[in-house]
C-alpha cells in the first residue's frame, strides 16, 4: 500500500482538530506540509502540529517531490483555482464543503477531473460517521417501511453555535462562501440526504435576507423530490431567538419514524412497536473515518467516498434553494 502523504492547502480552523490530526493517525497517511499565506501563522501551525514542512505559497506546495495528495482546506472563493492546480500537477485532492462557490464552479472542477483524469474526493465525511451509517442501516432494512416524507430543519441565532469561531466571519461574506451559513451548513445535510435517497428528479426553493445583519440571507426553504417518490421538505432559518434553536431531520415512513440531529449524536426509531434510541460518540478528530475511506480509495481498496458528480447534484440543489426573494 502506497503511502499518502498529505499537503494542506489553508491550515486553518477547520483542520486544527476535525481534519488535520487525523492524517497522522490513519494507516498509510502521514500529512508532510501546510500551507498558508500568512507565513507566521503557517509555521506556527507547522510547529504545534508537528509537521515538517510549511509554505506561505501554494505551489511551492505543489512541487514538493514528497507531497502526493493535496487538502484543500481554505474558504470556499478558492477550493476551484487550487483543486484545478493540483489536479493539473497530477495530485489527488481531497475539497472542503461546499466544493466551490456554486454548481457552475462545481461543473468546471468535474470538467478538470476528466480532463486530467485526475482523483477527487469531496470532504461529506458524515457518510463515514457510524451514526449515519446507522440510519443507512435502518432504512436498508426497511424498520419504517416505505419512506413518504423528509421534514429537515435547521433554525439557529445569528451567532450559531455549530460554526467555528476563530477566524474573521467569512460565512456570511457571499463573495468568500458563496452565501450565508445556509452555504456552510447545509451541505452537511443535504448531501446525507442524497446518501440515503439517490437522485433528485425535482428541486426548487428560495432565500431571503430577513434581518438584514449582514449582506447573506438568512432564511432558505426548500423541497426535493427523489426518483423513488420521497419528498423532502427543508427550513434554514439564522435569525431566531437562542431558545428556538433547533436541528432536526425527521424521515417518516408508512410504517414509523427515524430522526437525528445532523449535527448531534443520537438517533432515535419510533415504530409501532415502540421506540429505540441509538446515541454515538463521534471520533475526536470527527473526519477521521473519511480519510481512512479515502486513502483506500487513493490506493485502490474501495470507491470513492464521495464523487465530484455527486457534488455537483448537490450545488444544483443549493443553487436552487438560495434562488433570490427581493422583498
Amino acid at each position: 500500500m502506497q503511502t499518502i502523504n498529505w499537503g494542506i492547502i489553508g491550515c486553518g480552523d477547520v483542520t486544527e482538530k476535525k481534519s488535520g490530526p487525523a492524517f497522522n493517525k490513519v494507516p498509510g497517511s502521514k500529512l508532510v506540509a501546510v500551507m498558508r499565506r500568512d507565513a507566521t501563522k503557517a509555521a506556527d501551525y507547522a510547529m504545534r502540529h508537528n509537521v515538517s514542512k510549511w509554505y506561505a505559497n501554494a505551489d511551492d506546495l505543489f512541487n514538493d517531490d514528497e507531497v502526493n495528495a493535496v487538502y484543500v482546506a481554505t474558504p470556499p472563493s478558492s477550493h476551484l483555482s487550487y483543486a484545478i492546480a493540483a489536479l493539473q500537477k497530477g495530485l489527488p485532492v481531497y475539497v472542503e464543503k461546499p466544493v466551490t462557490m456554486n454548481a457552475h464552479g462545481a461543473q468546471q472542477l468535474a470538467d478538470a477531473v476528466k480532463q486530467y483524469n485526475g482523483q477527487l474526493i469531496v470532504a461529506h465525511y458524515r457518510r463515514r460517521l457510524p451514526m449515519f451509517l446507522k440510519v443507512k442501516e435502518l432504512l436498508q432494512q426497511n424498520r419504517i417501511g416505505s419512506v413518504r416524507t423528509v421534514q429537515l430543519r435547521l433554525w439557529q441565532s445569528r451567532k450559531p453555535a455549530l460554526v467555528t469561531k476563530g477566524a474573521p466571519n467569512w460565512r456570511t461574506q457571499p463573495n468568500v462562501s458563496g452565501g450565508g451559513y445556509f452555504h456552510d451548513l447545509s451541505p452537511h445535510q443535504l448531501d446525507l440526504m442524497l446518501y440515503f435517497f439517490g437522485n433528485p428528479v425535482h428541486y426548487s426553493g428560495f432565500s431571503l435576507n430577513q434581518a438584514q445583519a449582514t449582506d447573506a440571507d438568512d432564511h432558505v426553504c426548500g423541497s426535493v423530490v427523489f426518483e423513488n417518490n420521497v419528498v423532502l421538505n427543508g427550513s434554514w432559518c439564522f435569525n431566531v431567538a437562542e431558545t428556538e434553536n433547533s436541528d432536526l431531520c425527521e424521515i417518516i415512513g408508512n410504517e414509523g419514524k427515524i430522526s437525528f440531529p445532523v449535527f448531534g449524536d443520537k438517533v432515535t426509531l419510533k415504530t409501532e412497536s415502540g421506540q429505540e434510541v441509538f446515541t454515538f460518540e463521534h471520533p475526536e478528530n470527527i473526519q477521521l473515518p473519511m480519510i481512512e475511506s479515502m486513502v483506500n480509495y487513493l490506493n485502490g481498496v474501495e470507491a470513492n467516498p464521495c464523487t465530484i458528480d455527486e457534488a455537483v447534484t448537490l450545488m444544483k440543489i443549493i443553487d436552487a434553494f438560495a434562488t433570490k426573494i427581493n422583498t
